[in-house]
C-alpha cells in the first residue's frame, strides 16, 4: 500500500541514504542496526520503533521529524 506509514517512512530513509552515497550497510554500520533490518523498513516491511527511528535519522544527519514529516 503506497500510503502505509511504513512504507512512506522507508522511502524517505532510502531517498536520504542514497543522497548521502550510503549503502544500506553502511547505514546500518552508522546506525548500530543490521543491513537486513534497514532493508526491511526501506521495503516498508518493518514497524520500526521510536528509539531505532532515532538511531536511523542521527546516522543521517537529519532529525527524527524531518523522516516522519511525509506521512499523514
Amino acid at each position: 500500500m503506497a500510503d502505509d506509514p511504513k512504507s512512506v517512512l522507508g522511502r524517505a530513509i532510502r531517498r536520504k541514504r542514497l543522497a548521502l552515497g550510503l549503502s544500506q550497510e553502511r547505514l546500518a554500520e552508522k546506525a548500530g542496526l543490521h543491513w537486513t533490518y534497514i532493508g526491511g523498513i526501506e521495503r516498508g516491511e518493518r514497524n520500526v520503533s521510536l528509539m531505532n527511528i532515532v538511531k536511523i535519522a542521527r546516522a543521517l544527519k537529519v532529525s527524527a521529524s524531518d523522516l516522519l514529516k511525509e506521512i499523514k
